[in-house]
């Protein structure tokens, strides 16, 4: 455990110099959106070059899968869509956009999910995944699994498979990653709920 309530995981492999970095652009913010949330938001990662790499690599470094085990990466709105892309570049794979609900124009399928105040869907066009397309998926933080897992059963129904799972932040005590199955996980970081 470090000073602050964030714990390094897959961050480490950056060394504690550069992961301390990366986390000291990471906020806290309480009571949004709700009292009693803590929210994170990774956000100024993003709008610093040096954290930004430095989480590239530290995604790159800690892939749950080998390199050559999948085809493409697919990335959930809104924040996957943030790295993903980037990721995917580096790697020489494509990048797949799970998207929200009603946000693409052509055909799609589409795999709905629960919330604590309701439900919600996830929808990808039905031409982009190819059967037997193997796909990595990462966002931004795992905390119930709900959206993942829509996400992986989205990909699957595509004619897909999801090799593995990828994300940045994880919060505990949420069971996100039991919901995902046997499938390969990695994080960068955990905190609590």
């Amino acid at each position: 455990m470090m000073a602050s309530d964030i714990t390094l995981a897959g961050l480490a492999t950056l060394g504690e110099r550069d992961a301390q970095y990366v986390i000291s652009h990471i906020r806290t913010i309480p009571g949004f959106p709700k009292e009693g949330i803590l929210f994170r938001d990774f956000m100024p990662v993003l709008a610093d070059a040096k954290a930004l790499k430095l989480l590239v690599d530290a995604l790159e470094q800690t892939l749950p899968v080998p390199l050559d085990s999948f085809d493409a990466i697919a990335g959930l709105e809104a924040r996957g869509f943030l790295f993903g892309p980037i990721l995917a570049t580096r790697l020489g794979k494509g990048f797949l956009a799970v998207r929200k609900a009603g946000k693409l124009p052509p055909e799609t399928i589409s795999e709905s999910y629960d919330l604590e105040y309701g439900t919600a869907a996830v929808e990808v066009e039905t031409d982009l995944v190819k059967p037997g397309m193997r796909v990595l998926i990462v966002d931004d933080l795992i905390a119930t699994g709900g959206t993942a897992k829509a996400a992986a059963d989205l990909i699957r129904r595509a004619g897909g498979s999801v090799v593995g799972f990828s994300f940045i932040m994880k919060l505990d005590g949420l069971n996100g990653l039991e919901q995902l199955g046997d499938v390969p996980s990695s994080t960068l970081v955990t905190m609590p709920a």
